[in-house]
């Protein structure tokens, strides 16, 4: 199969292409590690979505009640463990950031399991329908969480172990954001190696491109569907905790605001494509990373103008499955 670099040669540029605008190289190293930082990010909260879009063909404009839930959950574990978190280290800081991840992500896949069944199960190929249900679940939800945890935004204090910043050279490099980028790649090749060398990822790949084909080979397609669902939800949560801790607080909006960026994301990609969502997801946190140094009135204008000009030369994304 041959492969496509120009997505990648894409990426490059935007990095080689801020240098001389940027003008002083610290400050263009610790951008472009933000923005990297921010794209893994993004991506874990985008992927579970472009799946869902590309193999479902499920327009879920309550994905983002996912991020905040898994938020919130990992927020009530690391608070109740604020020992190992205040403690310097790492080691301590670890046995209370993993326990949380995982609790984000059983709450938010729990919560997507559901939320197949009850809202998204009886719209099945309408998408007027989809998007009324999902943003009436998006309102339901969202009181919920303020019943649950109250309204007012939390404070999240960052673990001691990784606050402060990693100086090479002029340029200072934030302990979290490297974490976020360490996390984010491992998140991809496990996506990757799922998705390419297992038989799931097979069926899943093939129901992407044709769902009629693999269900007429004896495969129950619905818990294939049920399985993908709860699966990008739990790396909703994921994502979320990750984006609470990067923010430092956690509120009940905070899914919903990050949903322009990971609808921008998931059309730049491809839907469907897990390798263009994660491409997709680095291009946009480096505009938004250059765009708000340079022109901070225009960092969100420039992400749309960005996904408009991929549009324009990959209407279909930068990597079309089903190409």
């Amino acid at each position: 199969m041959k492969r496509d670099w120009l997505p990648l040669v894409l990426l490059a540029a935007l990095a080689l292409g801020a240098a001389p605008l940027v003008a002083s190289l610290p400050t263009w190293v610790t951008l472009t590690v933000a923005g990297l930082a921010m794209g893994m990010m993004i991506f874990m909260m985008a992927s579970g979505l472009t799946l869902v879009f590309g193999l479902m063909d499920v327009m879920n404009f309550a994905h983002g009640v996912f991020i905040s839930v898994g938020a919130y959950a990992a927020a009530s574990v690391l608070l109740a463990m604020k020992g190992q978190i205040e403690a310097a280290s790492l080691a301590a800081n670890l046995s209370a950031i993993v326990p949380a991840a995982l609790a984000a992500m059983a709450l938010a896949g729990l919560l997507g399991w559901f939320f197949e069944r009850v809202v998204i199960r009886p719209v099945y190929g309408d998408h007027l329908r989809q998007i009324l249900v999902t943003m009436g679940g998006l309102i339901v939800v969202e009181q919920l969480i303020v019943v649950v945890w109250g309204p007012d935004i939390i404070p999240l204090p960052r673990p001691a172990a990784l606050t402060g910043s990693f100086i090479f050279g002029d340029a200072a490099i934030e302990r979290y954001r490297m974490l976020a980028v360490a996390v984010g790649l491992a998140v991809f090749a496990a996506m990757w190696l799922l998705l390419n060398r297992t038989r799931i990822g097979l069926l899943v790949r093939a129901g992407v491109e044709n769902a009629e084909m693999v269900e007429s080979l004896g495969y129950r397609i619905r818990r294939l569907f049920v399985g993908v669902f709860v699966a990008g939800s739990s790396l909703a949560g994921l994502g979320g905790v990750m984006w609470a801790m990067y923010q430092e607080s956690v509120s009940v909006q905070m899914g919903m605001q990050m949903m322009v960026l990971i609808f921008i994301v998931v059309i730049i990609g491809g839907l469907g494509s897990v390798v263009g969502c994660f491409v997709g997801a680095l291009l946009v946190g480096l505009m938004a990373n250059y765009t708000g140094f340079l022109a901070p009135k225009l960092a969100l204008g420039s992400n749309i103008l960005l996904m408009v000009l991929v549009l324009l030369w990959r209407p279909r994304g930068l990597y079309p499955v089903g190409k």
